[in-house]
């Protein structure tokens, strides 16, 4: 039996700055993205919702976790320094993503 093919998303959005403590940089999936993700990660989250996911952008993959933003109603993408730096990203710049869901 063939291995089952994983869910891939990719989405162009722009890079923000989270306000609060850590000084964050997140991306933003769109809602129809997310929901179709927590639909298909329902049985996988986290406690806090997180779910496990091997980001790429650019040339750059690493693996991380998106997490849950009730106010926005769609999951977020940390960009860790160590991406932004070596892809040349700064808060504003719109760059292309692609999560792929792990189980």
């Amino acid at each position: 039996m063939p291995a089952p093919t994983p869910h891939r998303y990719k989405n162009r959005s722009k890079v923000w700055l989270y306000d609060g403590p850590g000084g964050w940089h997140f991306v933003t999936l769109s809602g129809k993205q997310s929901s179709e993700i927590a639909f298909l990660a329902a049985h996988s989250k986290s406690a806090w919702g997180s779910i496990r996911v091997i980001a790429t952008v650019g040339r750059t993959s690493w693996k991380t976790s998106i997490f849950p933003d009730k106010k926005c109603g769609a999951y977020l993408l940390p960009l860790k320094a160590a991406v932004r730096i070596k892809e040349k990203i700064a808060t504003g710049d719109t760059v292309a993503v692609t999560i792929e869901l792990q189980a």
